[in-house]
C-alpha cells in the first residue's frame, strides 16, 4: 500500500516505521537552517512538513507552575520525607496529567518536557535551593526521583505521557557563585556520592531528559563536560535529549570567561551532547552557524542532536493518530481532581516529621486541650516557593486547628497572635509620617492619619511590611515604593526591606537590594543608590541632605510579641509556628546566611514556653535548622515544608491524632553551622559530610522521626548459608542478598513505621562510610500487628570506585546490615561475609592519573585539556598541597626517575616525592618553569633516590602547578607510560 493511498505523504508519519527510521527521516528532510533554528528550546513550526512548534521545558518541581491553577504537592525536600515511592509514582502521574490538560490548551507553548525532578545532592544544608532536591543520601534520592520519573512518563510500552527532565547534573550545591565556580569532585566522591543519584532514574526510571548544571566540573563547564556522553549516555544508556539551563551556554563566556566568543562554546556544547539550547536564540543561533562555516561544528552534529530531542517528541504522540496515544485523550477532567485533592493531603500528611514528643504531649485531645493559643505568622499562612504552581486554594493552620475544635465555642477556644510588631515610620528630619491611600500610594504627612504596617521580621536583616488593611505588601522598584504586593514573591523579591539601626532611635531602611529609601521632595519616597547616599552621609555628617531624611524612626503600635505571651499564658495549650520565608534568606542564586531561626522567631518561642510548658513548636521549612535551644527545652516539635495546598489540614491531623506523623528527615540536622566545613568544598569523604561520614553530635540524625506508637523489630535474617570457615552468613559478589526483618506495631492504634536497613563496611584499603542506606519501606500496622519485611539488594551496589584500575569493585570482607528506625536507631544487626576482591598494590613503572589520588590536603581538581582527565593543583598558590597514593609496589620495577606531566604560569614551581608520610624527606625534587599556560602540558623528569618495597607515595605540590599524572619508574623517554 502506497503512502498516498494512506494518506501519508512522508516516512516518518507513517507510526509503523521502527521509530528510530522515522525520527532520522524528519530529520533527514529539514534544511540546514531548520536544523539551527530546531536547535533552541523554543522549536518553531516547520509548516512544509506538518511539524508543530514546541517548547522544552514546564517547570514541575511539586506540580505544574507557572501556568495557572494546579495541584500543588509538598516542597521536594518534603516529598523525600514521605520515604514513600508509591506515593512518589502517584504524585508523578497527576503532574503529567495536569501538563497534558495545559498542553492541549496552548501546545506550542505548554510542553509536556517537565524540568523536574532536581536531582542534586544536598551535602550542604545552607544551599539556597535546599527545598528542590531530595536530601543527602544518593540511595534515597534514586529511588524517590526513580518513581517520580516513572509516575509522569507513563509505564506504556511506546508513549509517554510527559518527560522528566533530571536537573542539574553535576555537582551543583551551591547559588553564590555557582555561575563562575568549579567543584571539585574526585573519582571516589564522583562514583559513590553524586553520579550514583542520577543513576537510577536513567538506568530503571527510564528518564527522557536532563539538564546541565551552571558550575564548572573540576575545572570544565558542565555544558562542555565529558560524563554527559560518556556515562549518561554511554554508561547507563540514557536515550533521551539533553537540556542547558537557562543562559548558561552563553555563559561559557559571559559567566566562566572560558572563551572569549559564543561560537566555540556553542559548538562545543553541542559535541559534549547538549541538544537543546535554553538561551539567547539570536546569539545561540549565530554562533552555530559560524561553527558550521568554520568547520568546528557538523551537519552530522546538529542531526544527532535533533535526533534526540525529536525522537522524544515522537514518544509523546505529537506525530502520531490521537487514537493511538492513550494519553492523547487526557482533557480538563484531569485538572484539580478529587483524586489530585486528596493525593495532595496524604502527601503533605506523609512528609510530617516529629521531632520530639516528651511526655506524650502530642497528640492532643480536642475534648481535653482546652485553650489553644496559636502563634506565629506561620500559624496562618500558607506560602509558596519560587517553582510552586498557582494554588487552587489553601488551609492554614489556624483555619485547620479551629475546624478541629469545631463548636459553639470554637473561636474562644483557640487564640491566634502573629507576634508582629504594628509599626509607623516617621522621617527623622521633619517628623512627617507615613501614610499610605487607597491606591498604595506612600506620602510622608505632617498632617494626615499616619498608616499602620505589620512588620514580619525574618532574620538576617530582612523584613516585610504588610498593611492589613489594603491586604498588601510595600514593594519597591528601582525610583519608588507603593503598597500594591499580593505577596512577597518573584525572581528578585521587591518586598524584602532592611530596617538597619544606625542610632538612638534612627533607622536605615533600604531595599531588597540594598539601595537606600529617603524622604524626597514635597513628601515623597525615594529610592537611591547605595554609593549617592553614603557620599552624602559623610559630607553632610547628619541624618538630613538638602533637608531629605536619610532615616526613619520606628516606632511600634503594637508589640506582637507582649500580645503572644499574654495568650499564651491564658491558654492550656500553646501551639508556636516558626520558619523560613521559602523566597527570602534563601533561594536560588542566594545560599542561606546561616542555619539557626530568625533571632524574633527564637524569642518568640523562649517567650511563650516560659509562661506556658505545654508548648509545641511546629517548624516549616524549606531546610534545616539549627535549634539546640529548641531541641534540649521544648516538649514537642514538629517538622513540615512548605507543603502546598493541604498543609493546615495536614498539621492540624497530626496534632489532633487524627493522623500519626511518620515522616523521617532526609537530611542530617546538625548542631550547629560550625559543624559544617565551606560550602564549596564537595569532597564528603575528607570533609566528613553527610551521615556516612559525619562522626560529630548531630541534633537529629538522617532517617530520624517518630510517632504516636513503639515499633519493635525482631529476627533480621538473610537467605545466605552460613560459610563453613567464615561461620557467617557468606556470598559471592555478583549474588543478590534476600533479607527479612519483622516489624510490630505495640501501640494501641493503627501506624505507620519506615524499616531502614543500613550497611557498616568492615575493613578497607580507603577510607569507608560508617554505614549507608540500602534499603526501606514505609509500611502501616494495625495495633500489635506483625509484618515481615523483606529487601533485595544486589552485592554490587556495596562497591566501591577502585581508582587504582578505574573500576567498581566490590571487596572482599564482613559486612554488617543494620535495621532500625532511622540512621542512629539501629535496632538489629546481622553479619554478611562478601567473597570478593582484594585490590592489589599499585605498580611502579605504570602511568598513574594524579585525580586518582587516595588522600589529599589543600588540593582541588582541574582541567586538563589535553586529555579527558582532571589535573590536581594546589587550592592556592600561596600554599602546598599534597595527594597521597597508597600501597605502591616499588619492586616491580627499578624505580630512579619520577616522571610528571605537568602545566605552570609560575616559574618557582615544584613538585616534591615524599615516602609515607607528607612531611618525610623528599625522595625527588622537580623543578617546574613556567611551560607557556595552565593548558600547554609538558613532560618532567627527575631522579629518585633508590627506594623499595610497598611504600606510600606522596607528592608536594607548590606554587601554580597543575599535575594530570605521573610515572615512577626506570629512565624513559618524554612519553614513556603516558596514554593518550
Amino acid at each position: 500500500m502506497s503512502h498516498e493511498t494512506t494518506g501519508i505523504e512522508y516516512l516518518f508519519q507513517d507510526p509503523k516505521i521502527h521509530l528510530d527510521e522515522r525520527v532520522r527521516d524528519l530529520v533527514s528532510r529539514l534544511t540546514l537552517e531548520e536544523k539551527v533554528e530546531s536547535m533552541l528550546q523554543y522549536q518553531p513550526a516547520i509548516d512544509r512538513l506538518g511539524v508543530a512548534a514546541y517548547k522544552h521545558g514546564t517547570e514541575a518541581a511539586h506540580g505544574i507552575a507557572w501556568l495557572g491553577e494546579a495541584t500543588s504537592f509538598p516542597q521536594p525536600v518534603g516529598l523525600a520525607c514521605t520515604w514513600d515511592t508509591e506515593l512518589m509514582r502517584l504524585i508523578g502521574s497527576v503532574i503529567a496529567d495536569e501538563a497534558r490538560v495545559y498542553y492541549r490548551r496552548d501546545p506550542k507553548l505548554n510542553g509536556l518536557t517537565l524540568w523536574a525532578p532536581t536531582v542534586d545532592m544536598e551535602r550542604d544544608p545552607r544551599w539556597g535551593r535546599n527545598e528542590e532536591a531530595y536530601g543527602e543520601d544518593p540511595y534515597l534520592t534514586g529511588e524517590l526521583s526513580k518513581e517520580l520519573v516513572k509516575g509522569i512518563q507513563g509505564d506504556h510500552p511506546v508513549y509517554l505521557k510527559a518527560v522528566a527532565t533530571l536537573k542539574h547534573f553535576l555537582g551543583n550545591n551551591n547559588e553564590v557563585d555557582r555561575g563562575i565556580g568549579s567543584s571539585s569532585i574526585d573519582p571516589r566522591n564522583l562514583r559513590e556520592y553524586y553520579l550514583r543519584a542520577f543513576e537510577k532514574p536513567f538506568t530503571e526510571g527510564g528518564a527522557q531528559s536532563m539538564m546541565t548544571s551552571y558550575n564548572l566540573i573540576n575545572g570544565t563547564p558542565a555544558t562542555l563536560y565529558h560524563g554527559v556522553n560518556d556515562i549518561v549516555r554511554g554508561e547507563w544508556g540514557m536515550d533521551g535529549f539533553v537540556v542547558s539551563d537557562a543562559g548558561d551556554v552563553m555563559g561559557i563566556v559571559n559567566d566562566h570567561q572560558y572563551y572569549d566568543s559564543h561560537t566555540p562554546g556553542v559548538a562545543e556544547s553541542i559535541r559534549a551532547g547538549i541538544d537543546s539550547i535554553t538561551d539567547d536564540a539570536e546569539l545561540s543561533k549565530q554562533a552555530i552557524r559560524e561553527a558550521l562555516a568554520q568547520g568546528t561544528l557538523q551537519e552530522e552534529d546538529l542531526d544527532r542532536a535533533l535526533f534526540h530531542t525529536f525522537r522524544v517528541r515522537f514518544r509523546l504522540g505529537e506525530f502520531d493518530p490521537a487514537a493511538d496515544n492513550p494519553y492523547a485523550s487526557i482533557g480538563e477532567e484531569a485538572l484539580l481532581t478529587e483524586q489530585a485533592r486528596e493525593l495532595s493531603l496524604r502527601a503533605a500528611r506523609e512528609q510530617i516529621v516529629l521531632l520530639k514528643n516528651e511526655h506524650e504531649l502530642l497528640p492532643l485531645n480536642p475534648a481535653r486541650c482546652g485553650k489553644v493559643a496559636v502563634i506565629g505568622t506561620h500559624g496562618n499562612e500558607v506560602y509558596r516557593d519560587w517553582y510552586s504552581g498557582t494554588l487552587p486554594y489553601r488551609v492554614t493552620p489556624l483555619e485547620a486547628i479551629r475546624a478541629k475544635l469545631e463548636g459553639k465555642d470554637a473561636k474562644e477556644r483557640v487564640v491566634y497572635r502573629d507576634g508582629k510588631k504594628r509599626v509607623i515610620l516617621t522621617a527623622v528630619n521633619d517628623g512627617a509620617k507615613l501614610t499610605v491611600d487607597s491606591s498604595g500610594e506612600m506620602r510622608l504627612s505632617q498632617d494626615g492619619e499616619p498608616t499602620v504596617l505589620t512588620m514580619t521580621d525574618w532574620g538576617y536583616g530582612s523584613v516585610t511590611l504588610h498593611d492589613e488593611h489594603l491586604g498588601t505588601y510595600v514593594t519597591s522598584d528601582e525610583e519608588t515604593l507603593r503598597v500594591t504586593a499580593d505577596e512577597a514573591y518573584g525572581w528578585y523579591v521587591k518586598e524584602v526591606f532592611g530596617l538597619t539601626p544606625v542610632g538612638q532611635g534612627e533607622h536605615l531602611w533600604t531595599t531588597w537590594n540594598g539601595k537606600p529609601v529617603i524622604a524626597g521632595t514635597e513628601g515623597s519616597l525615594k529610592v537611591v543608590e547605595a554609593e549617592k547616599f553614603a557620599l552624602n552621609a559623610v559630607e553632610s555628617n547628619a541624618s538630613t541632605v538638602l533637608g531629605q531624611s536619610q532615616t526613619f524612626q520606628v516606632e511600634t503600635v503594637s508589640d506582637g510579641l507582649a500580645e503572644a505571651i499574654a495568650a499564651a499564658q491564658a491558654a492550656d495549650t500553646a501551639i508556636v509556628f516558626v520558619g523560613n520565608h521559602p523566597l527570602i534568606n534563601g533561594k536560588e542564586e542566594n545560599d542561606r546566611p546561616g542555619l539557626e531561626l530568625a533571632a524574633s522567631q527564637q524569642r518568640l518561642i523562649e517567650e511563650v514556653y516560659r509562661v506556658n510548658p505545654n508548648t509545641i513548636v511546629v517548624l516549616t521549612g524549606s531546610y534545616s535548622f539549627a535549634i539546640p535551644w529548641v531541641q534540649e527545652h521544648i516538649p514537642a516539635i514538629v517538622y513540615t515544608s512548605h507543603a502546598g495546598q493541604e498543609q493546615g489540614t495536614a498539621i492540624a491531623d497530626v496534632l489532633f491524632g487524627d493522623y500519626a506523623p511518620a515522616g523521617r528527615l532526609n537530611m542530617t540536622w546538625v548542631q550547629s553551622e560550625d559543624q559544617l566545613g565551606d560550602i564549596k568544598d564537595y569532597d564528603i569523604i575528607r570533609g566528613g559530610r553527610t551521615y556516612q561520614y559525619f562522626e560529630g553530635e548531630s541534633l537529629y540524625p538522617f532517617g530520624h522521626g517518630l510517632t504516636y506508637s513503639p515499633f519493635e523489630y525482631n529476627d533480621l535474617r538473610t537467605d545466605v548459608p552460613k560459610d563453613s570457615v567464615k561461620s557467617i552468613a557468606a556470598l559471592d559478589a555478583v549474588d543478590t542478598l534476600q533479607v527479612w526483618v519483622e516489624v510490630t506495631n505495640r501501640g494501641v492504634a493503627a501506624g505507620e513505621e519506615v524499616v531502614q536497613l543500613y550497611v557498616r563496611p568492615g575493613a578497607s584499603r580507603v577510607k569507608r562510610p560508617l554505614k549507608t542506606l540500602c534499603g526501606f519501606q514505609r509500611i502501616r500496622l494495625e495495633a500489635g500487628e506483625t509484618r515481615t519485611v523483606s529487601f533485595t539488594i544486589r552485592m554490587k551496589d556495596w562497591a566501591i570506585w577502585d581508582v587504582t584500575r578505574d573500576c567498581y569493585c566490590v571487596e572482599s570482607g564482613e559486612y554488617t546490615l543494620l535495621a532500625g528506625a532511622s540512621s542512629a536507631d539501629i535496632r538489629l544487626e546481622h553479619p554478611v561475609y562478601v567473597r570478593g576482591e582484594v585490590i592489589p598494590p599499585r605498580q611502579a613503572g605504570r602511568s598513574i592519573r594524579a585525580e586518582n589520588f587516595d588522600n589529599c590536603s589543600d588540593i582541588v581538581l582541574d582541567e586538563s585539556k589535553e586529555q579527558r582527565e582532571a589535573c590536581v593543583r594546589p587550592r592556592t598558590p600561596q600554599r602546598s598541597g599534597w595527594i597521597a597514593f597508597h600501597g605502591v609496589d616499588m619492586d616491580t620495577v627499578s624505580v630512579v626517575e619520577l616522571q610528571c606531566r605537568v602545566s605552570c604560569n609560575s616559574s618557582d614551581a615544584t613538585i616534591e616525592l615524599r615516602l609515607d608520610a607528607p612531611d618525610s624527606e623528599a625522595v625527588a625534587r622537580v623543578n617546574v618553569g613556567n611551560t607557556g599556560g595552565a593548558q600547554a602540558w609538558v613532560t618532567l623528569s627527575e631522579a629518585v633516590h633508590s627506594v623499595s618495597g610497598t611504600r606510600d607515595v606522596y607528592l608536594l605540590l607548590s606554587g601554580e602547578v597543575r599535575l594530570a599524572h605521573f610515572t615512577l619508574g626506570a629512565n624513559a623517554t618524554e612519553d614513556s607510560g603516558f596514554q593518550a
